[in-house]
């Protein structure tokens, strides 16, 4: 009892700092958490893996048409179990991988700088509204700021006392992260080179004497990875690596409308991205114009609008001042061989994390940032840090810039506005569904804006009431799959599900309906083969 009572003492920072993540990433998860066709599709294939369908493929990427790898379903399978089925407890999976981040930030801002460093980057992790909202919902991405955090430290490791397991395992994560985003290309870079420069800082002085130790680095390195990426690397090498050759392609292909094809300007994009969307909750870019637009303040006591580029400058001077103050201690780290391959490891994390978005021609999403979300945090961490430890006036400067992250980030917290309840919307509209279905054999279609199916067949398929999925003429010549009664989700008003150019329509044949409902925020209709007048 009085070891925990010390260890409660000399830790009480970090401790309300992790409950306090807690609470942010599990409070009413199951009302606030994404359930549409993306979370649908990943359940009804984990539902199968329970059931004895394993699969070497996983999710389809949102953009681009290829497929990753299935790991994020293998670490999705325990937690649906356990969970009854309910798609919550994946939801609950990511809060708790976003709880661990936050003490993995602390341990490697207290590490590489301070321990004052990793306590205030710690408790920006856990309370910035951005990477909150990533951590209460299941999604294969999500879990990218874990294992990129904890992939850069054992990196660190293996490199500051060449370890055989540090390697093995950095080599593992990465071949986890690449299954679960294929941005994690990237860390391949950012890795690769680490070790190379990693071992010159250690054996400058007799480099190619010891060369074989860094060859030997590396296909321990290459081996973990390979470990990590088979599931998928199995199915690539079986099939020609298709989806491997799409990715590449799709990165370095065409622009997209809607990105930025100039280098330089995706570079300072990404860069004031990192801390202006992380740190200081500055709008995204669709939602703010820089020069004439205002944006509200709510700080729960009283808020205010100001113009945009007062927001807009404050993060640009904070991430300057924190990148200046780090480039300041890396020059300063050279008689010091640890010290300099943290910071080494840190900055090229950041320049080549940075640098390599500017090769990317599509457009860029928040959450491509997952690899990197952890580091402006340590940046930021480290510069107040900083300032507290001078006299009076950069105290009190740098209480002030803490204070007003603290709120700023507090303000934006998911749960200050009303529960979308997706799952509990979807689980009433199938259940409506399937009310009007008489327990007799259905076709069922959804006419939406941009969501598909997979959500609402997922509670068919755990209620026991699969829909019959109609066969294209070939595959059915005597079309047994078309059943006497197609049951239509319309999302979209105004709606005409006669006539609709939707498959699982017009594959239905010449109807009527016989019925239509207001559930939720849409209709339901209810179509029987056509009988004339």
């Amino acid at each position: 009892m009085k070891k925990i009572q010390i260890f409660f003492k000399k830790n009480i920072f970090i401790v309300l700092i992790l409950l306090l993540a807690a609470f942010l990433r599990l409070y009413k998860i199951s009302d606030y958490m994404t359930f549409l066709g993306d979370e649908g599709r990943d359940a009804l294939v984990v539902y199968n893996i329970l059931h004895g369908d394993l699969t070497l493929l996983g999710p389809t990427a949102s953009v681009g048409g290829f497929f990753l790898g299935p790991i994020y379903y293998y670490f999705m399978a325990p937690f649906l179990l356990l969970a009854n089925y309910n798609p919550v407890g994946p939801a609950v999976m990511i809060a708790l991988f976003g709880v661990t981040t936050v003490w993995l930030v602390y341990k490697v801002g207290k590490e590489f700088f301070n321990k004052t460093a990793g306590i205030i980057a710690a408790l920006l992790y856990a309370i910035s509204p951005l990477v909150i909202s990533y951590s209460r919902s299941s999604w294969n991405p999500n879990p990218m700021p874990f294992f990129s955090i904890l992939s850069i430290y054992f990196l660190f490791k293996a490199v500051s006392k060449p370890s055989i397991k540090y390697f093995f395992l950095t080599g593992f994560l990465l071949g986890i992260m690449m299954q679960l985003h294929y941005i994690a290309v990237f860390l391949i870079v950012i890795m690769a080179l680490y070790i190379l420069l990693g071992w010159f800082i250690q054996n400058k002085k007799k480099f190619f004497r010891h060369i074989g130790n860094l060859f030997k680095n590396y296909f321990i390195f290459i081996f973990g990875f390979i470990i990590g990426w088979l599931p998928y690397l199995t199915f690539e090498a079986r099939h020609g690596f298709p989806n491997t050759q799409s990715i590449v392609k799709f990165i370095l292909g065409s622009p997209e409308v809607g990105s930025n094809s100039n280098f330089f300007l995706t570079i300072q994009d990404v860069l004031f991205r990192l801390f202006g969307r992380l740190i200081t909750k500055f709008p995204p870019p669709e939602q703010v114009s820089i020069k004439d637009s205002v944006i509200p303040f709510d700080y729960y006591f009283f808020s205010f609008s100001a113009p945009v580029n007062y927001l807009y400058y404050f993060t640009i001077v904070l991430a300057l001042s924190s990148l200046v103050l780090f480039i300041v201690g890396f020059f300063t780290a050279f008689k010091d061989k640890e010290k300099l391959l943290k910071y080494t490891l840190l900055l090229i994390w950041l320049f080549f994390g940075v640098f390599l978005f500017g090769f990317y021609k599509k457009a860029i999403h928040d959450y491509y940032f997952g690899f990197m979300f952890p580091l402006p945090f340590l940046l930021v961490g480290n510069l107040l840090s900083y300032l507290l430890l001078k006299n009076i006036f950069f105290k009190i400067i740098s209480g002030f810039i803490l204070l007003f992250l603290i709120a700023q980030n507090l303000s934006g917290i998911p749960f200050r506005y009303t529960p979308n309840k997706q799952y509990e919307q979807v689980g009433q509209i199938s259940k409506a569904v399937l009310d009007k279905i008489e327990g007799k054999p259905f076709n069922f279609a959804l006419i939406t804006g941009g969501n598909s199916d997979h959500a609402y067949r997922y509670f068919f398929k755990i209620w026991g009431h699969d829909p019959v999925t109609i066969q294209p003429l070939e595959k059915d010549p005597q079309r047994k799959t078309i059943t006497d009664q197609l049951l239509i989700v319309c999302e979209t008003d105004p709606c005409a599900p006669l006539g609709n150019s939707l498959w699982e329509v017009a594959g239905f044949g010449r109807a009527e309906i016989i019925g239509e409902w207001q559930v939720s925020v849409v209709k339901v209709y209810k179509l029987v083969h056509y009988k004339g007048s």
